[in-house]
């Protein structure tokens, strides 16, 4: 299992532990080793990273922490039984590329028979319109042909966050989940 964006390393710490062998690809050093940040109320405190996170639950051994741009770094050549990404489109840095390329690159990490996951923001202003990285399930479903088959598409409503790290304000959001298997035998 590969997750793209392993941020402070919440879904890796669920993975490893149920049993499964994680590489885990980040580039925020906040994320990966943690520090000081701030919090809604004009406070600070110390986020763990995930590299923490692992030693703390006895993880470390199962999961092959790889500190890179994923849109930069050498592909990964071994194939994966999944990939998932969890909201890492939108964020600015990853708009220097198209998003194709970032799903071109997820899906080469697949094996036959294995399966692509994303969870995404969805447009709500009109600067997110322009922005492919903002996109729907109707849209992604473009980059799934051939090889592959999509399971799962769902969307929510809109709906508000609370303030938290990296957003110090209480914000809105629509998010969309899409699930994709590769054929196991290519066509």
């Amino acid at each position: 299992m590969t997750v793209i964006g392993a941020s402070d390393g919440r879904l890796v710490v669920l993975l490893a532990a149920a049993g499964y062998r994680v590489i885990a690809i980040e580039r925020d050093p906040l994320a990966l080793h943690g520090g000081e940040v701030q919090l809604p109320g004009d406070r600070t405190g110390h986020a763990m990273g995930m590299i923490e996170r692992l030693k703390q639950e006895g993880l470390h051994d199962r999961v092959q922490v790889v500190e890179q741009d994923f849109l930069a770094s050498e592909p990964i050549t071994a194939p994966c039984d999944a990939v998932w990404t969890s909201c890492s489109w939108h964020y600015s840095a990853n708009h220097r590329r198209p998003l194709g390329e970032f799903v071109d690159r997820m899906q080469r990490l697949v094996r036959p028979g294995g399966l692509f996951g994303a969870e995404f923001m969805m447009p709500l202003t009109q600067r997110h319109h322009v922005l492919e990285h903002y996109t729907s399930p109707e849209k992604l479903r473009r980059y799934f042909i051939g090889d592959w088959d999509v399971l799962l598409t769902l969307r929510t409503n809109e709906f508000t966050e609370q303030a938290h790290v990296g957003q110090l304000q209480d914000h809105n959001h629509r998010m969309g989940l899409l699930l994709a298997a590769r054929a196991s035998t290519p066509s």
